[in-house]
């Protein structure tokens, strides 16, 4: 498949360099035979957003938004999803009757990580018995409450955080989405927070939680819990590596990474993203192992 005018599009971020986006788009342009596509990573800070989204034409047909500017990318849109709106954030601008459509494929990445991670719902457990836990009260958290709602099967999230008196944002987005949740300062998790999760999601930065902590938090979930940990530089982290020594299924920011890619490429081009050779063109430029597709 052929397009007669050239399209571009990009992921902005700041610092972006590191970004494996242009993998990801790159080798889907390439399987659909968007041959004069094109897909680069620009370093843009939330305040140049605006006006650099402002000085695109036509030919632009999306762009992928990294922090610090998924905030800002709402304010450029004349269109917001309601699932953008409800966590606050934007990761996808797509170019729309002249203006720029938001959404955030932020919650695809969550729900299809897990998905690939093989959660299940419990069978036979009453309603309000499943739980997931959620370490972190920042963006990335508000956007894995929205992947839980989509996969389904969780009624309740608690949070664990720092300070649950500057995470009430973030319960009033758990509460949007139709959930029971409590926020939990560290010192005060007990294994009743832990020992209904059908996933344990970490949001916080590399470091936050350490060997102590992961052993803690990995032996007080169900043997059937999926870990879900966004760091994925350095590898494996303490929640990892202590996921891993009890068996439990691990799904990393990578895999997060590319599943909502898969909703970018579709919203930008139009055509069902080809989701193997995207698949392929990350595992081969990380260390850190993929999960399979689910089936």
């Amino acid at each position: 498949m052929r397009r007669s005018v050239s399209r571009r599009a990009a992921v902005l971020g700041s610092p972006v360099a590191h970004s494996r986006s242009p993998v990801l788009h790159r080798a889907a342009y390439a399987a659909l035979g968007l041959d004069d596509w094109s897909y680069e990573a620009v370093e843009c800070t939330a305040e140049e957003l605006p006006g650099w989204v402002a000085a695109r034409d036509e030919t632009w047909a999306g762009l992928s938004v990294t922090m610090p500017g998924k905030r800002a990318a709402l304010e450029v849109a004349s269109r917001v999803t309601s699932r953008a709106a409800r966590v606050g954030a934007a990761n996808t601008l797509v170019r729309r009757d002249g203006g720029w459509a938001a959404d955030c494929t932020d919650l695809d990445g969550v729900a299809g990580a897990l998905r690939a991670g093989g959660v299940v719902p419990r069978s036979g457990v009453p309603a309000g018995m499943q739980d997931a836990v959620v370490l972190g009260s920042g963006a990335t958290a508000c956007a894995a409450l929205g992947g839980l709602h989509q996969m389904g099967g969780v009624d309740g999230v608690t949070l664990v955080v720092r300070d649950p008196r500057r995470a009430q944002g973030t319960v009033e987005v758990a509460r949007a989405f139709g959930f029971r949740v409590r926020a939990v300062p560290w010192p005060a998790v007990a294994d009743d927070d832990l020992g209904r999760a059908l996933a344990l999601v970490n949001t916080t930065p590399a470091g936050s939680v350490d060997e102590d902590r992961a052993a803690f938090l990995v032996g007080a979930v169900p043997g059937d819990c999926v870990v879900l940990d966004a760091v994925y530089h350095p590898w494996p982290t303490p929640l990892a590596a202590a996921a891993a020594a009890r068996g439990l299924p691990v799904a990393t920011g990578l895999d997060m990474l590319l599943h909502q890619a898969f909703g970018q490429v579709e919203q930008f081009t139009g055509c069902p993203a080809p989701r193997e050779a995207m698949h392929a063109a990350l595992a081969a430029t990380v260390d850190v192992a993929l999960l399979p597709l689910p089936a």
